[in-house]
C-alpha cells in the first residue's frame, strides 16, 4: 500500500512540475513591456499611433525610453498631445530613440558625444563621462539602465530627443527672439567670414550660448540698426565669444572655465542650474532654455551677452 501511494504522490508531482514548466512566462518584448507599464502610457499611445508596435517586437534593440515624467518635461502634456502629431514625425522621433543593436550601460566606453547611428538614420550622441558616472544620450541622462528585454534592452530617460534638421544658424534664423543675434553674426561676419562657416559647418560642431534680443538691448544696443550700425571688427570677439568647440550638452557641462571661440574664457558653473560668465561681464548670464539640438552642434539659451 505504501508502495501504492507513492507512486501516487510520485505522479502528482509530476504533473504539477510539467505545469509549472508551461506556466513560466515567456519574456517580454521591449514592446510588451512598454504596453503593460503604465509609466509608459504616453510612449505606448505613440508607438501604436506611429504603427512600430511589431517592429520593437522582433530585431536586436536598444530603446532609450522615455516615461510619462520625461514627455511631460519635454513639452508634451499627455499622450493626446503626442498623438495629434503627423504620424511620420511620431514615427522619425521614436525611431530616434532606438539603436539597431543591443547596447547595455556596461558596454558603453568612458566618454563623452560617441556618436551612434539610429534607426531613424541620425546619430544620438552617447556620455559617460567616467566609469563610475551615469550614461546620458544627447540632453536626457538615464535613469533606470538595463531593463532586459527578449530582443534587447530598455534604457529609461528623462527627455525626449528631438532629432535635428536644422544647422545652428538656421535655428537662429527661424527664431524671433534671436533677430538681434542673427544681425550681430552677419555683421560681424563681413569682418571674420568663419563665423558664418562655424554656424554651417557640416563638418565640425560647436556649441552656442545665444542671447535673446533682450539680452543685447540690455547690454546695450537698443535696436537692430544700432547692431547695424556697429563696427564689425568689434561684434566679432563678441559673437565667437558665445562659441565653444564640441557639443556640450547640459548633462555634461562641469563647473569650471572653458575656451571660446573667440580665445577668451568663459566661467560655467552648474551649481544651481547652469550659469556661463564671460571676462568682461560684472553678472552671470543664465541658461534659460538648454539643449536645442542643432545638426552641427547645441544651442544653449542665455540672458545676457557675454563680453569678452
Amino acid at each position: 500500500m505504501l508502495v501504492g501511494m507513492a507512486m501516487v504522490v510520485a505522479g502528482f508531482m509530476g504533473a504539477c512540475t510539467d505545469k509549472d514548466k508551461d506556466e513560466t512566462p515567456a519574456p517580454q518584448t521591449i514592446t510588451d513591456i512598454v504596453l503593460a507599464n503604465n509609466d509608459f502610457s504616453i510612449l505606448r499611445a505613440a508607438v501604436q499611433r506611429a504603427g512600430l508596435a511589431d517592429a520593437l517586437r522582433g530585431g536586436t534593440l536598444t530603446v532609450f525610453a522615455p516615461n510619462n515624467a520625461a514627455f511631460q518635461a519635454s513639452g508634451f502634456a499627455d499622450a493626446a498631445a503626442v498623438t495629434a502629431l503627423p504620424v511620420a514625425t511620431i514615427k522619425s522621433v521614436l525611431q530616434y530613440h532606438v539603436l539597431g543593436s543591443t547596447v547595455t550601460a556596461s558596454q558603453i566606453a568612458v566618454g563623452t558625444n560617441a556618436a551612434v547611428p539610429t534607426l531613424e538614420g541620425i546619430n544620438v550622441y552617447v556620455s559617460k563621462p567616467t566609469a563610475s558616472s551615469g550614461v546620458s544620450v544627447n540632453n536626457a541622462r538615464v535613469t533606470t539602465a538595463d531593463v532586459q528585454a527578449a530582443n534587447g534592452v530598455i534604457h529609461i530617460i528623462d527627455r525626449v530627443m528631438m532629432p535635428p534638421s536644422q544647422n545652428l544658424l538656421q535655428i537662429a534664423q527661424g527664431n524671433p527672439a534671436f533677430t538681434y543675434l542673427v544681425a550681430a553674426a552677419t555683421r560681424a561676419a563681413t569682418s571674420n567670414p568663419a563665423i558664418v562657416a562655424a554656424l554651417t559647418s557640416t563638418t565640425d560642431a560647436y556649441t552656442v550660448f545665444a542671447p535673446t534680443n533682450d539680452a543685447f538691448i540690455a547690454a546695450g544696443f537698443p535696436t537692430i540698426a544700432s547692431i547695424q550700425a556697429a563696427s564689425p571688427a568689434a561684434l566679432a570677439p563678441i559673437i565667437l565669444n558665445h562659441v565653444i568647440s564640441g557639443r556640450a550638452f547640459s548633462p555634461i557641462l562641469t563647473t569650471g572655465n572653458v575656451a571660446a571661440a573667440s580665445g577668451g574664457q568663459l566661467a560655467l558653473n552648474v551649481s544651481n542650474g547652469v550659469t556661463v560668465t564671460g571676462k568682461g561681464n560684472t553678472q552671470a548670464s543664465k541658461v534659460v532654455t538648454a539643449d536645442i539640438l542643432a545638426t552641427n552642434g547645441v544651442v544653449h539659451v542665455i540672458d545676457r551677452v557675454l563680453l569678452p
